[in-house]
């Protein structure tokens, strides 16, 4: 790479930009499939939580960006199971809202809140985050979206409902400060 020149870079960035943007969100939906299978005692599978959080967040007329978040907030439990919400936040950041993207960033703990205390964990560990102004949506992320949705009753929407808003997205040049802006 140190030996490249600007003609070179000018030549292979749009390819580099054309391969990573075409599959991302076919990627991400693999990403998600991998959730499907064991239910780890829960009535339902982390897929099936993964639609009906997002379902609930489309249905209460949230924001895309939270609809999406949503809908991936738990894809690290399949590669970072000890650190998942940071790899669903970093994966997230560039393209949503920073609330959006705190909310999934520390929404691990958070939920923690109604279960920590089962097995000696401190539940009110949230609370030093108090200060943040994301606070109470991280709050509201967890009690709406999050910790009521493994009801094996309730309607998900089907996966095809969601893809437009991945699309969309995950189509906005990146914000992630010192990262290429990909061209649209």
């Amino acid at each position: 790479m140190e030996d490249g020149t600007a003609e070179d870079y000018e030549q292979l960035m749009p390819w580099h930009y054309a391969h990573t943007r075409s599959g991302l969100v076919d990627n991400l939906l693999d990403i998600l499939q991998c959730l499907r299978g064991p239910t780890l005692g829960y009535q339902i599978d982390r897929y099936d939580h993964s639609l009906q959080s997002a379902t609930r967040v489309l249905r209460n007329g949230e924001s895309t960006d939270l609809a999406v978040a949503a809908l991936l907030h738990d894809i690290g439990d399949s590669f970072a199971p000890e650190n998942h919400s940071a790899a669903a936040a970093a994966v997230l950041q560039p393209y949503v809202d920073e609330r959006t993207h705190w909310v999934v960033a520390h929404h691990g703990l958070f939920q923690g809140y109604h279960y920590f205390h089962h097995f000696g964990g401190n539940r009110d560990a949230r609370e030093q985050y108090r200060g943040s102004p994301h606070y109470e949506a991280c709050l509201d992320f967890c009690e709406n979206y999050d910790q009521n949705c493994f009801d094996p009753n309730y309607p998900n929407l089907p996966i095809e409902e969601f893809r437009p808003l991945l699309d969309e997205v995950f189509s906005r040049p990146s914000t992630v400060p010192a990262t290429a802006p990909l061209p649209r």
